[in-house]
């Protein structure tokens, strides 16, 4: 039984912004020159959605920051002002000899 192909949603071929596996690695450069000019492009593996080749900015746009603050910034950031840090008094245990 076929497996249904997914759509790809807001991307057609005749806009030239979804390319077959095969068409991509022909045409690399082009792919990556229109990833940098007009969009993402997207890549089908046997008619099914594989990979987007996006631009290298929107990739920094879209992943979290990788800024980092410095421990005790960060700790102090955490807001565990009513957290309970006191220990009970611990006599060990009792062993049989």
């Amino acid at each position: 039984m076929a497996r249904k192909q997914t759509p790809l949603r807001g991307f057609s071929e005749a806009d030239g912004s979804v390319w077959k596996l095969e068409d991509a690695k022909a045409r690399f450069s082009e792919v990556v020159r229109r990833a940098q000019s007009i969009g993402p492009q997207r890549v089908t593996l046997r008619g099914e959605p594989a990979v987007v080749v996006i631009d290298a900015a929107e990739l920094d746009r879209l992943l979290p920051s990788s800024e980092q603050l410095p421990l005790v910034q960060f700790l102090e950031g955490l807001g565990l002002d009513d957290l309970d840090l006191t220990r009970q008094e611990d006599t060990g245990r009792d062993v049989d000899l």
